[in-house]
């Protein structure tokens, strides 16, 4: 590990030297991705300064000890051993976890598909309300949140809502929120005052860029309609509509969120290339079991992740086992706590795996 280290540290400064250079900062390509690297490998290299001079502080208080006699002195001394053991511990820790392999689309901007699942209405009601859930988070962090796709049921529920999320290191944080949520609650419309169940799914989607993923343009069907609205919605009268039709995958995507053709088609082949990049992240995830092991859950859409439960105003996540008894906070876009417990649980997971094929 600490060759390693020494080795980020060379690096560091290697790109430092480079930024300095006047050909690189007319090279815009070069400059960002040496910004980049530099951004990535910097903390590790204060991690690292930090815990050599925590190993120099124990050094110098044991020559202390040995060679000090006043009562005084060594006193103060054995506290200076003592915060030093700690600080060695903590940035061991630290380190361990800031070398940890990390995921390539971890600052990507995400696209989010919501879909309403068992439960009829009430499910989409749900959907709605996650929606909304995760809009106040996205405003918390000070993200950019745009709507793709929406396939509401005038009565305030959604049967479908799609939206990107722009923001650095988006996909990092609500990766973990793929899955199936399970909500329980009296629905406004249950006379005898049972609880009724009802599901939605959540897929975290990471943007792809074109260069990432090639479509053929003999591969795809594009359809122009009028877009289409619920009772009293202002619709467009011109065709501004896209639906794309991917014939290899099987997958159409719809958009007619903007009043501009151009925009909806843009947004379209947005989302139809993200949804390509997943298929191909999927195949690679589920070829890798030892990897799948050391993630939280199983990373299957299906799995069920989490309960809102409105009688008891708790909130369970089953992959980590937390229960927080702060529904109205949580469906308000406070999952920050949520969040990171899974990917505190994640990284305790990878290095034990680490640990073992050390």
């Amino acid at each position: 590990m600490f060759d390693k280290l020494e080795d980020i540290v060379l690096r560091l400064n290697e790109i430092l030297n480079e930024l300095s250079e006047p050909d690189v900062a007319n090279d815009q390509n070069r400059f960002r991705s040496l910004m980049k690297e530099q951004s990535d490998l910097t903390p590790i290299a204060e991690a690292y300064t930090a815990y050599k001079k925590a190993k120099q502080d124990e050094q110098d208080a044991l020559a202390i000890l040995e060679e000090e006699s006043d009562e005084e002195m060594r006193e103060l001394a054995k506290e200076e051993l003592s915060e030093a053991k700690d600080a060695i511990a903590s940035l061991e820790e630290k380190l361990k976890i800031l070398l940890l392999p990390k995921d390539p689309n971890d600052d990507k901007n995400v696209i989010v598909e919501i879909r309403a699942g068992a439960g009829g209405d009430e499910a989409a009601l749900f959907a709605a309300e996650i929606y909304r859930m995760y809009q106040h988070y996205v405003e918390t962090r000070h993200w950019k949140s745009e709507l793709m796709e929406v396939d509401d049921t005038g009565i305030g529920g959604m049967k479908s809502v799609t939206f990107m999320v722009t923001g650095a290191g988006a996909y990092s944080v609500l990766k973990y929120e793929s899955g199936v949520h399970r909500v329980q609650r009296v629905p406004e419309t249950e006379s005898g005052g049972r609880i009724h169940t009802s599901t939605i799914s959540v897929a975290v989607i990471p943007e792809a860029e074109e260069v990432e993923v090639e479509i053929d343009e003999k591969d795809i069907r594009i359809d122009v309609m009028r877009a289409s609205g619920n009772g009293g919605q202002c619709v467009n009268t011109t065709d501004s509509a896209v639906r794309l039709t991917h014939f290899p995958s099987g997958i159409v995507v719809y958009s007619q969120t903007e009043k501009s053709q151009i925009q909806n088609k843009a947004k379209a082949f947005a989302l139809l290339r993200a949804k390509l990049y997943d298929i191909e992240c999927q195949k690679a995830h589920d070829a890798e079991a030892e990897a799948r092991r050391s993630q939280i859950g199983t990373g299957d859409r299906s799995e069920k992740i989490r309960t809102y439960n409105f009688p008891q105003g708790r909130v369970t996540d089953h992959r980590i086992n937390l229960t927080l008894y702060k529904l109205d906070k949580i469906m308000d876009g406070d999952i920050q706590e949520i969040i990171d417990g899974c990917i505190a649980a994640d990284q305790a997971a990878k290095l034990a795996k680490m640990n073992e094929s050390a």
